[in-house]
């Protein structure tokens, strides 16, 4: 609360005119800017510690960006697991995309393939093909089989032909014998022995698995094709029964034979199963017994469009 300068009278602050005496009021001083703050006192001019060897060092040019690729990132084969690695090779499975494609290393060592199997190959690798004889062709019109399987030897890598469906391996100790289906065989170390094994007749005609079939036996490592996942199933004196030809390898100690489903034949064929393939004894079967899903649309569409082009073709 203030006075008139004039009278004394009490005013609110703001008021321009005494309302006692009427005079106007010279109006309020402004409002004094703060005061700055403090300098603070003068130090030295310069750092009492010396300087570190860092501060004069040059720094770095600046990294420059990698140039930019044009299209996709390259693609690498990825590994599925499946390695195995003996007597100077290496064999090992990758999925590049939707396939499947084996690699072989040779390290001053040679395999065996499969006529038709060669992909390609880097490094110092020979391919040798013995002729085969008389017998040897006769065999091969006989059994359907490939008459010449090259050997690969040398230093390098060899890949084979990419494949929709499963690679797997065997690996031999000396005293097994295997028999694979018909077309499973791919690839097998030196040191294993290739020979035919041969069914009896009846069940060659109504088992599905043909009357000759790829037998591997001796020591090392062998690669086989199967249509989807692999399920192994020991035998101990058991008996398997199988309605189809899924099994796409087995031991030689095992008894193979077709049977009919039931002990007659009418009540056989009534029952919808007819004739079955039966494996009895001591042994190891592989049974693939559903085809992955790119076979499985393999054979779909293959079926469509083969079916398609026999239309086309017919008209």
């Amino acid at each position: 609360m203030t006075s008139c300068v004039f009278c004394g009278t009490p005013i609110e602050p703001g008021t321009r005119f005494c309302g006692a005496c009427g005079r106007p009021l010279p109006a309020p001083p402004p409002h004094a800017a703060p005061p700055p703050p403090p300098m603070p006192p003068p130090g030295p001019a310069y750092s009492s510690m010396p300087p570190s060897p860092a501060a004069w060092a040059t720094p770095p040019p600046p990294q420059a960006a990698p140039p930019a690729v044009a299209g996709a990132p390259a693609r690498h084969l990825a590994p599925t697991g499946l390695r195995a690695a003996s007597n100077g090779t290496v064999f090992e499975v990758f999925e590049y995309e939707m396939y499947r494609i084996a690699r072989i290393l040779l390290q001053g060592a040679a395999v065996t393939l499969e006529a038709g199997m060669l992909h390609y190959w880097l490094g110092d690798i020979q391919m040798q093909v013995q002729g085969p004889s008389l017998g040897g062709m006769a065999k091969s019109l006989l059994t359907k089989e490939k008459i010449v399987r090259p050997v690969y030897s040398g230093s390098g890598e060899i890949f084979l032909e990419p494949t929709f469906g499963e690679m797997e391996l065997l690996e031999l100790n000396g005293h097994d014998v295997w028999i694979l289906d018909k077309g499973s065989y791919l690839a097998s170390d030196i040191s294993v022995q290739l020979g035919i094994y041969t069914n009896p007749v009846f069940t060659s005609i109504f088992g599905g698995e043909g009357m000759f079939q790829t037998q591997v036996s001796g020591s090392g490592k062998v690669l086989y094709w199967a249509p989807g996942p692999l399920q192994r199933i020991e035998l101990r004196g058991q008996t398997l029964t199988v309605d189809g030809s899924f099994a796409v390898a087995r031991t030689g100690s095992l008894e193979f034979r077709v049977e009919k489903a039931t002990k007659g034949l009418f009540r056989s064929l009534m029952s919808g199963e007819g004739l079955v393939n039966v494996f009895r004894g001591y042994g190891t079967v592989m049974l693939a017994p559903v085809p992955n899903r790119y076979m499985t649309l393999l054979g779909e569409f293959g079926g469509l469009h083969r079916a398609i082009r026999s239309i086309k073709t017919s008209s």
